[in-house]
């Protein structure tokens, strides 16, 4: 049981934690003679989203299992960190980066692009996905290989990508992974729609993390697309999950210089 319950020395008795609980009086009660809150979940299905354990002013909610938690000056109020105007620009300059330079991202700086995708929510906090960063180069050219032939199998593809892989073998590119010099895969056992979601809000944290890093990165279907056809591929990398979803990540060898046009969306319920 990741929550074991709480530290009654630090506890101001405020019920904040009550209020904060995913399903309030479930798991923290009142007890009322004791005028006091305490912990149960004999049946241990807390869903370990922490919520409890932000809201705390007094940090008493003691807990194992779940990671670290950490504050910071600005917690608050989140937006004295950052400006609309300046998360804006951030956001509408983010780019699918096709083309990489030759030299590794140290694993210090990709360690940080992880740590950003472990703080993703995810529905009901299943947190059951698995990443993988594949850096040797062997490996993801046998797995683009095995991808590129996947696709050209599909009748509608094959004329496609054999165009493709004509046009980029003239400058040495790899039409799946752009030669990138790292790939990240994050994958789960649940085979649900929603576990596409989770990963989809995983990976875009990972992605903003590695643009704020100087990096560039671009999500690449091909991969997901490819495993759903043919879940084999998954045994070249030592891939494991029936949800498969991957991202290239590596310093990149072009510069932006504006923001590229986007049309407005049609949106009901604004004037």
């Amino acid at each position: 049981m990741p929550i074991l319950g709480i530290d009654y020395d630090k506890c101001i008795n405020c019920d904040i934690c009550l209020s904060a609980c995913t399903d309030p009086e479930f798991y923290i009660k009142k007890n009322q003679k004791q005028d006091k809150v305490i912990f149960e979940d004999p049946n241990n299905w807390c869903i370990k989203c922490g919520q409890c354990i932000a809201q705390c002013p007094e940090d008493a909610i003691i807990y194992e299992g779940m990671g670290d938690s950490f504050t910071f000056e600005g917690i608050n109020s989140l937006d004295s960190l950052i400006s609309y105007e300046t998360l804006f620009k951030f956001l509408a300059a983010n780019r699918s980066v096709r083309k990489y330079k030759k030299e590794k991202v140290p694993e210090d700086v990709l360690k940080k692009v992880i740590q950003a995708m472990y703080y993703a929510s995810t529905a009901a906090n299943m947190k059951s996905e698995n990443f993988y960063v594949i850096s040797d180069p062997e490996k993801i050219k046998a797995l683009s290989d095995a991808i590129f032939e996947e696709h050209v199998k599909e009748p509608s593809e094959k004329e496609h990508w054999i165009d493709k892989k004509e046009r980029y073998n003239k400058t040495n590119r790899d039409p799946v992974y752009y030669n990138a010099p790292h790939l990240i895969v994050v994958t789960s056992n649940f085979n649900m729609l929603m576990e596409g979601f989770n990963i989809g809000n995983i990976i875009t944290y990972g992605r903003l993390a590695a643009q704020a890093l100087g990096l560039g990165t671009c999500w690449n279907g091909y991969t997901t697309l490819a495993i759903q056809k043919n879940p084999k591929i998954r045994k070249i990398a030592d891939i494991r999950g029936n949800v498969v979803a991957a991202f290239t990540i590596g310093y990149p060898a072009v510069n932006f210089h504006r923001v590229s046009p986007r049309s407005p969306n049609k949106t009901k319920g604004l004037t």
